[in-house]
């Protein structure tokens, strides 16, 4: 028998906050089967739109195979077949997709985009990136986390080195929901937004984990049972590369700094990496570097997430 998990009918995933902590487990464990070969025909007769203003290599192919293996039909549509919010307006995106698929996968530059769009569409809407959360990337994240380093997630510590972007920040309430804690260390005025900061706080306060934002990373790392970072220039940022670059300096991560996390700690990156700059060359290739597991775990949690909103609309 599947994992339980809790439906409902015109459900969005545009925060890792929309899921009940009861869910996110769930997702895991459901995942979990469908990568251990569990079959689900859910999306049979269904059509899933991909709305991509940004480009990507993992969410489009992962998502793409995801409905595909799920029985549906995946619908790429790229930023110059729609011209969303320009050449159409995002109420009017919203609704006439209602009328032609079954749920809209959206990766937008403003989270406001999607918002807006989840506001007019009568189908689900899922997260596959904002310039405010990443949730599917957070799930992936504690799928990988959950594999490698035992069933339990709770009382587990994660250190995020870097910017307190869109990837920490859904990280942050996802980990604080399940009972991990989170330790990120950021330079001056990248830290997590105060919002998702206190947010995460909340979180935390229920499930027993620990946030906390430090500056030095060997503060983050030390026992560590996760080592995260992620690009210091996001897709958007560009005119801020070299400001941003100086910014982090110090905040590599390299074999040294590994070496302060618990001796079963993995290091973590979502891609793509940017080497020589957060991370040191070969890191990927490290010993305890889960990088490409964390990739591939995209696939099956994303089928998780499909199977939750849209397995219910039928």
């Amino acid at each position: 028998m599947p994992s339980q998990v809790t439906t409902m009918k015109k459900r969005d995933l545009l925060s890792i906050a929309d899921l009940l902590p009861k869910e996110i487990q769930g997702l895991l464990n459901r995942a979990i089967e469908m990568k251990k070969g569990a079959q689900s025909q859910c999306l049979a007769g269904k059509s899933v739109a991909m709305l991509f203003e940004k480009p990507s290599l993992r969410t489009r192919v992962s998502f793409d195979v995801a409905v595909h293996q799920l029985g549906g039909h995946a619908i790429y549509l790229g930023r110059d077949e729609v011209g969303l919010g320009n050449r159409e307006g995002v109420s009017d995106v919203g609704r006439v997709l209602s009328r032609y698929v079954d749920a809209i996968v959206a990766r937008t530059y403003s989270h406001q985009t999607l918002e807006a769009l989840a506001s007019y569409a009568a189908i689900p809407v899922i997260n596959a990136l904002s310039d405010a959360e990443h949730p599917c990337q957070a799930l992936g994240d504690l799928l990988t986390i959950k594999e490698h380093i035992g069933g339990r997630l709770e009382g587990l510590t994660i250190a995020f080195i870097g910017d307190g972007n869109n990837v920490a920040a859904s990280l942050a309430l996802g980990a604080a929901a399940v009972g991990v804690s989170f330790a990120i260390a950021s330079p001056p005025g990248y830290e997590l937004p105060e919002q998702v900061a206190k947010q995460a706080q909340d979180l935390a306060r229920t499930s027993g984990a620990a946030i906390r934002q430090v500056r030095d990373p060997k503060e983050a790392a030390r026992q560590a049972d996760v080592v995260y970072t992620d690009v210091w220039v996001s897709m958007g940022q560009e005119s801020q590369g070299d400001q941003r670059r100086r910014d982090f300096q110090g905040y590599q991560v390299t074999p040294e700094l590994m070496a302060l996390a618990s001796p079963k700690a993995v290091f973590m990156h979502p891609l793509p990496a940017h080497h020589g700059q957060e991370v040191a060359d070969g890191m990927l290739e490290h010993s305890q570097s889960v990088v490409f597991d964390q990739a591939e775990n995209r696939l099956h949690i994303q089928k998780a997430v499909l199977e939750l909103l849209l397995d219910a609309t039928g």
